[in-house]
């Protein structure tokens, strides 16, 4: 085993394509349409956080603990997504799941019996968070050439 030669380890976050492809994400987030969207995630995350107050349905503790832990996790990635897109990007996809979630809880946390302005309030709210976790995750996939229009 000693006199085996050692092979050489490389850093992949040094990889040209790598670098290329964050400072994309990272164009792209920085544009007025990338802030916007950002700026639209974080503010929906922080009313689903303070919906259980607003809404008046805080009585129901799961699912008022479930929508403060959910809100503080899209306000945290829409924060990583508009500062630091090109390594924030990989999770911008927990954003929409996060959203289909949110819809789904007042009839899969117990206890079931969640009134219409809570439902109403969940399923509104998560579709808002899914349809602008959608735009931030594919927020890198606009090209510098074909993005141009966007600024």
């Amino acid at each position: 085993m000693a006199d085996q030669p050692t092979r050489p380890t490389y850093d992949i976050d040094q990889h040209p394509d790598i670098a290329a492809l964050r400072a994309r994400y990272d164009w792209a987030a920085q544009r007025p349409t990338g802030q916007s969207i950002s700026g639209v995630a974080f503010l929906s995350g922080l009313y689903l956080a303070i919906s259980p107050w607003v809404a008046g349905f805080f009585g129901h503790t799961t699912l008022a603990v479930n929508n403060l832990i959910t809100g503080i996790a899209v306000v945290l990635l829409a924060g990583g997504v508009a500062s630091a897109n090109g390594r924030f990007h990989s999770l911008a996809w927990v954003v929409p799941i996060i959203g289909v979630w949110t819809i789904i809880t007042p009839w899969v946390l117990p206890p079931h019996g969640a009134g219409a302005s809570t439902i109403i309030n969940n399923v509104i709210t998560g579709a808002v968070i899914f349809v602008i976790g959608l735009a931030c995750a594919s927020l890198g996939m606009v090209s510098k050439r074909h993005g141009a229009h966007l600024r």
